[in-house]
């Protein structure tokens, strides 16, 4: 298990235990990355779209400046919102 641990990277580590720990349906906001830059959160979303493509009742949503804001604040209280956010600090406070 450490040798396939070690060899998958940092970023699938977490993800797969935010994963590992999410209830089967569970409610928005379950859980929050934070990320100091742009590039980072919107690479760490892609890993997340790879490791939920069997599992389609999860969401996330990256939130990040430079997109209005109030179309971010539509994300969160819609319907469908995220049950992971990932994002800048300044953008997620």
């Amino acid at each position: 298990m450490c040798q396939a641990v070690s060899g998958m990277g940092k970023t699938a580590v977490f993800i797969i235990s935010i994963l590992q720990q999410m209830e089967e349906d569970p409610k928005p906001n379950t859980a929050l990355i934070l990320c100091n830059v742009r590039e980072l959160a919107y690479q760490i979303k892609k890993e997340v779209i790879r490791f939920t493509k069997h599992m389609p009742n999860i969401r996330s949503h990256v939130f990040f400046g430079g997109v209005p804001i109030k179309e971010d604040i539509a994300v969160l209280e819609g319907k469908e919102a995220p049950h992971i956010v990932i994002g800048t600090p300044g953008r997620v406070l």
